[in-house]
């Protein structure tokens, strides 16, 4: 065997092992909430899908109309001949939806939290950032080249205290975080690091990606939004300042050199936003329905449409999902090194669109069958 598959295949052992090893599956999602997976109808409590926008028909004739009129692909990066009119639109559209004075569309999450700290920090800056933070947001730390340092989670003193240990040796200092924790559901003390922010005379950047609460929020001066899950497209932003805007158009690498979104994408995301607007009760479903199945389990009252049930070893969180599949409902588990050794987990997504009757159910069979164990 060459040393490349051999090097390959004990990789893939070691994973296997440890139940660590992943594999792609199949599966077509037929709505916002039910999935087809090994020849079985399972009702999802995985997908990100938080409105239930990605089967919704308004967003699916914007697309088609939006292919039709300007075709399938961009074409180009944005700032070559990528940059197709709907771009405008969106950016407008979502800059008003934030609060901010100007939005910035990338070609997905990972390349806004991958491209914007690159774009504004070097060698001689600091970053401090949560220890849970989304991989994404810890590559872009990674490559501005800047110091990084991660505080203990949503430890607002430990962050104080780093600050103080390092502040004064460096030009720029970022604080990451992320508002919605997409692991554990949990919120950032935004408010407190926005004062901590401040007192420093450091930046602060939050991933809004989970958060389903909308509108300004003027102490967080970089935010960054995706398009892929409550909005049901695909794609992310950053919302900042009309100056941080025009620098990440000339600066953040992951825009310069991807090709822009589709214009489907970019239709659909806009089609979303018209929707929200319309019915602002939506984005209020999902944690009532969270905090519905957190009360009947009594498990700690949902933060988020986010709930993790810690199993602890791979093994466990592995044999809790294939039991919650033979009751009908998929909740894949979440492993190593998505969380950290220990914490393997069923992470469940509420969607606005779960019955009230199949979270009930859901409970009864977490509650019994899982959480008793």
């Amino acid at each position: 065997m060459p040393s490349l598959d051999q090097f390959a295949a004990e990789k893939l052992a070691d994973l296997e092992r440890a139940s660590l090893r992943r594999a792609l599956v199949p599966t077509r999602r037929s709505d916002g909430i039910w999935a087809e997976r090994n020849g079985r109808r399972l009702l999802s409590f995985s997908c990100n899908d938080y409105l239930g926008l990605t089967q919704n028909p308004a967003l699916k004739a914007a697309a088609i109309a939006a292919i039709e009129r300007y075709g399938v692909g961009a074409g180009a990066s944005r700032l070559v001949t990528g940059n197709h009119p709907l771009y405008a639109e969106l950016e407008a559209r979502l800059a008003a939806f934030k609060g901010s004075e100007a939005v910035c569309v990338f070609g997905s999450g990972y390349l806004a939290n991958s491209g914007v700290a690159q774009a504004l920090l070097g060698g001689e800056d600091l970053i401090l950032i949560d220890e849970l933070a989304h991989s994404s947001l810890w590559t872009g730390a990674r490559l501005s080249r800047a110091e990084v340092q991660p505080f203990r989670h949503n430890d607002v003193a430990h962050a104080a205290e780093l600050l103080a240990q390092n502040r004064s040796a460096h030009r720029h200092t970022l604080i990451v975080t992320e508002s919605v924790f997409s692991m554990d559901g949990d919120r950032a003390p935004l408010p407190e690091l926005a004062a901590l922010a401040r007192k420093t005379d450091a930046w602060l950047m939050a991933d809004d990606a989970h958060d389903l609460e909308y509108g300004p929020r003027p102490d967080v001066p970089l935010r960054i939004g995706t398009l892929s899950k409550a909005l049901g497209s695909y794609g992310g932003y950053l919302a900042a300042s009309q100056p941080v805007i025009e620098l990440m158009r000339n600066r953040a690498r992951t825009l310069i050199y991807s090709t822009g979104l589709p214009p489907g994408a970019v239709a659909a995301a806009i089609a979303a936003l018209d929707l929200i607007e319309r019915e602002p009760e939506l984005a209020t479903r999902p944690l009532a329905k969270a905090r519905a199945f957190t009360r009947l389990t009594n498990l700690p009252e949902a933060q988020s449409a986010i709930v993790p049930v810690v199993m602890g070893e791979a093994s466990a969180a592995l044999e809790a999902s294939r039991l919650l599949e033979d009751e009908g409902f998929l909740v894949v588990a979440i492993r190593p090194p998505t969380v950290p050794a220990g914490t393997a987990r069923l992470r469940l997504a509420f969607s606005a669109a779960h019955p009230d009757t199949e979270i009930e159910r859901l409970a009864t069979v977490v509650r019994e069958k899982i959480l008793k164990h």
